[in-house]
């Protein structure tokens, strides 16, 4: 795809960049959840699994009712899969809760990712005027900010407990 010359264009360009995304996001899932200890973030973990799917299948429908189809390869989502893998499988603490922070906090950043791709996505499908998108990545927004603050509430509730003082007893 040539560099974008309208507004369709860039939102085009961005719903293919956000199949890519999720696409990576969905593949990180599993590894993050076999590593995670904690059950409420192992059960939010798989639960994300099923939202990124929903979310890749509607974004699909939204492109080919731009007359469009396909991914463009998302390197942002690449680099962030690749810090996420880095620090919470492979550098992290193994099977404890303050591996389970550490994934807690690259899943939020992966979360905030897609936040910013489909509010982005949105803005561009109400300035063309597509009121039918716009309702469908506002879910999908609601959606993602309902995951973010549920892991937030998870942190808060217990893992950065389990982890203080874990880290005061290791």
């Amino acid at each position: 795809m040539s560099a974008p010359s309208n507004l369709k264009d860039c939102y085009v360009h961005e719903l293919k960049d956000l199949i890519s995304a999720n696409d990576q996001m969905a593949k990180i899932l599993p590894e993050l959840h076999d590593a995670a200890t904690n059950e409420g973030l192992k059960k939010h973990l798989k639960k994300s699994l099923d939202g990124i799917e929903k979310h890749t299948g509607t974004t699909e429908q939204l492109l080919e009712d731009m007359g469009e189809s396909g991914k463009k390869h998302c390197k942002g989502m690449e680099g962030l899969v690749k810090e996420a893998k880095k620090h919470a499988i492979e550098e992290a603490p193994h099977y404890n809760a303050v591996q389970d922070v550490v994934i807690l906090a690259q899943y939020q950043r992966l979360c905030h990712y897609g936040i910013c791709g489909f509010g982005t996505s949105k803005a561009f499908a109400e300035g063309l005027g597509k009121d039918d998108h716009v309702k469908k990545l506002d879910q999908i927004t609601a959606d993602i900010y309902w995951s973010d603050e549920e892991m937030t509430k998870l942190a808060e509730n217990c893992i950065n407990d389990a982890a203080t003082k874990e880290e005061v007893t290791a």
